[in-house]
């Protein structure tokens, strides 16, 4: 009795000593779910915007195209702006900003200031898809760090589900404004977190980082370890000269760089976006119910990301990957299959089945790692005196490969409905052999002893 008891209060205490830790992600994650819900947006809404301010097809095609066109700028700038006004700064700033753009879309009469809002919406997203991962990563400790990490994944998904359901109950107006919430909650929750300590150390301020630290481990928890490796760390970064963009190419970090680009490249390129913008007309391409299919299409994304978030400190990074491109691979082989029956008339009944089965199998092995794992790896693998360029440079690939495919799924479906699939199936096997050969395990490990790692 006296032993469980004893459990039972180290239990206790120890979530008591990471409090902050926990409070704090969720904070920063709140920025994760006004992104999911500027993704969905435009989604449900489009019929609706289109009536009441009379607009082609074509103006609200800019409409929904301009969120990643600000979403790449976003990226862009977001790294130096996490650089020099810290973690939580760039968070204040890509709130405020992304409540201006729910505004402008709220109050508009006329298309020119529907696209500022929607621009000024993707622009802060794209500041929050870099910071938020990378802030969650820096604040957590080792054996944390992968679950928490992966609550960034979880919460778009959570935001970009809710934006579907709740599109189907209120006005697009309504939904807009709906859209400022998370943006308040992640304003008035960064004057309760501290900053990152290692922002702080990198900026000299000694006795922050120690006070923000002390703050995330609790206030009886050994904190010198901790303290020391990050301090030695930056002894060793302060003997380099300011980094430039041609420094992330230098010996010592090009192997963070071609392991968080290739990651995010095959993250959008297995075809993502295809999937989800225009998971309803596959289906009815298909012969399923799409009603049915994009209902059990949300539930599983959330569903399967919270597993994945739960699994990948025990599994580790690797084989979560290697789990997810494999079923990627077999979700667009089922779909490329369901095409080509339907286009030679081939066992016809199995058609409408076969697509939803594919459907759900691609987008279960997509949450359980590629959505959430090259984000956390990103976060991971880039030394602090580069983050800000190699963060930046990384969500930018990553826009970019969205704006991709976004844009050439549609003619490639007129092309080949099966050809698509079978051309996305080829890019999950190049994916398959990139993590297998390049992409390092970096569970349990400190971000100093994985940059070292990178570096023997």
């Amino acid at each position: 009795m006296e032993e469980n008891g004893h459990k039972e209060h180290l239990i206790v205490k120890h979530r008591e000593e990471l409090f902050m830790v926990y409070f704090s992600t969720v904070v920063a994650v709140c920025g994760s779910y006004a992104f999911g819900t500027c993704v969905g947006y435009s989604s449900p809404t489009q019929f609706s915007i289109m009536d009441e301010l009379s607009l082609s097809f074509s103006q609200y095609s800019i409409f929904g195209s301009i969120l990643t066109t600000g979403a790449m700028l976003g990226a862009i700038t977001g790294g130096r702006i996490a650089d020099f006004l810290g973690r939580k700064g760039a968070m204040r700033l890509s709130s405020v900003i992304c409540g201006a753009g729910w505004l402008a879309i709220y109050l508009a009469k006329e298309p020119m200031v529907l696209y500022l809002g929607r621009f000024l919406a993707g622009y802060s997203i794209g500041i929050i898809s870099y910071v938020v991962p990378m802030f969650v990563g820096e604040i957590s400790p080792n054996k944390l760090r992968g679950a928490l990490s992966s609550t960034n994944q979880l919460s778009i998904v959570i935001g970009l589900s809710t934006a579907y359901v709740m599109g189907a109950f209120v006005g697009w107006r309504i939904l807009a404004l709906l859209g400022v919430i998370p943006c308040g909650l992640l304003f008035l929750g960064l004057f309760f977190i501290p900053e990152s300590p290692r922002w702080l150390a990198m900026n000299g301020q000694q006795e922050e980082f120690e006070a923000a630290l002390r703050k995330l481990r609790g206030k009886d928890a050994d904190i010198s370890y901790e303290r020391s490796t990050i301090q030695e760390y930056l002894d060793i970064l302060e003997t380099l000269p300011k980094a430039t963009f041609i420094n992330l190419f230098d010996t010592s970090n090009y192997r963070a760089v071609i392991i968080s680009v290739g990651l995010m490249a095959f993250q959008q390129f297995v075809g993502i976006n295809g999937i989800i913008f225009y998971s309803t007309e596959i289906f009815k391409s298909a012969g399923f119910n799409p009603s049915l299919g994009t209902i059990l299409f949300g539930i599983l994304q959330v569903g399967v990301t919270a597993g994945g978030a739960l699994l990948i400190d025990r599994a580790g990074r690797r084989p979560l990957l290697m789990m997810s491109a494999s079923g990627l691979l077999l979700g667009s082989l089922l779909i490329a299959f369901s095409f080509l029956c339907k286009a030679h008339t081939l066992a016809l009944t199995l058609v409408p089945n076969l697509a939803f089965v594919g459907v759900l199998v691609y987008i279960a092995s997509f949450s359980i790692g590629m959505g959430a794992g090259p984000w956390l790896i990103m976060s991971e693998v880039f030394p602090l005196h580069i983050k800000g360029l190699g963060g930046g440079l990384v969500t930018l690939v990553n826009w970019f490969g969205s704006w991709v495919i976004s844009y050439t799924f549609n003619f490639l479906m007129l092309w080949s409905e099966h050809g698509t699939f079978f051309l996305y199936a080829f890019v999950c096997l190049l994916a398959i052999i990139f993590i297998y050969q390049i992409v390092p395990e970096t569970k349990g490990r400190s971000l100093e002893e994985i940059h070292a790692s990178l570096n023997s």
